[in-house]
């Protein structure tokens, strides 16, 4: 009976030593367990920056789209305002011009008139035309003569390339070659023009170098303003002049390339 009072309390001992034991061992199986389902804080920076460029990604693909279709609205109205065969063009011109070797120079007004043929939205051959008209001031002479009117007329052709293209504009550089008309006695009393100290009148080369802005108004019509020097050379050898001007008017264009 002694005996089995003692084996008694030896095994409640040893199950209260041993229940401490297994709670220790439980909680340390438990905590990795619950450590591993929490992310660490490398892996959430990682997550975050993964989440950061795919944003930026989808931001600067929208932004592509955007310059995309800007450019391609800005390529067709290019091509709606500089595909066409032909324009037309009206306007007048202002040049200063030396009528005689010793005389001043005079005010030229005049009206000018072209037509050009488009060979890409580019390159175009230009034929132009113009009637100028002025007043020159010969100084005191004998002949009680000294404000007679002068007359120039011009025919050229040349190449014009744009070279600047924009939607609302363009550039361009022009170079003509021709003949002009020079009539410098019609209002001398028959007098002749050499006699008041003038060109005489005749026929010779005319030649014009110009930067031509454009501004459109629509794809069609386009307001047109050419500074030029113009060059002529009316009287004997080799003597030229360098008149300087500009040309201002509407141009029409029509027909597709």
């Amino acid at each position: 009976m002694h005996s089995f009072q003692r084996f008694a309390l030896l095994l409640a001992m040893g199950v209260s030593a041993i229940q401490p034991l297994l709670a220790q061992s439980s909680a340390q199986s438990t905590a990795p367990a619950s450590s591993s389902s929490t992310p660490s804080a490398a892996e959430a920076r990682a997550q975050a920056q993964l989440q950061q460029a795919a944003a930026q990604s989808g931001e600067s693909t929208v932004q592509a789209r955007i310059r995309l279709r800007r450019e391609q609205r800005r390529a067709t109205a290019i091509h709606d305002a500089y595909d066409h065969k032909y324009d037309a063009y009206l306007g007048m011109g202002y040049m200063r011009f030396t009528p005689g070797t010793n005389l001043q120079r005079l005010t030229f007004y005049a009206w000018n008139t072209d037509v050009t043929r488009y060979r890409s939205e580019r390159f175009g051959l230009d034929l132009d035309a113009r009637g100028n008209f002025g007043t020159a001031y010969v100084g005191l002479n004998k002949y009680n003569l000294t404000r007679p009117a002068i007359s120039q007329f011009d025919v050229m052709a040349g190449p014009v390339y744009r070279f600047y293209l924009h939607p609302k504009y363009d550039v361009a550089v022009r170079a003509l070659g021709g003949v002009a008309l020079g009539n410098f006695s019609g209002d001398t009393n028959h007098l002749g023009s050499v006699a008041l100290g003038m060109w005489p009148d005749g026929t010779t080369f005319a030649a014009s170098a110009s930067l031509v802005g454009e501004y459109n108004i629509t794809p069609a019509v386009a307001f047109r303003l050419a500074p030029e020097y113009f060059f002529t050379g009316f009287g004997y050898g080799s003597q030229l002049q360098a008149s300087r001007g500009f040309t201002i008017g509407f141009a029409y264009r029509f027909g597709k390339q």
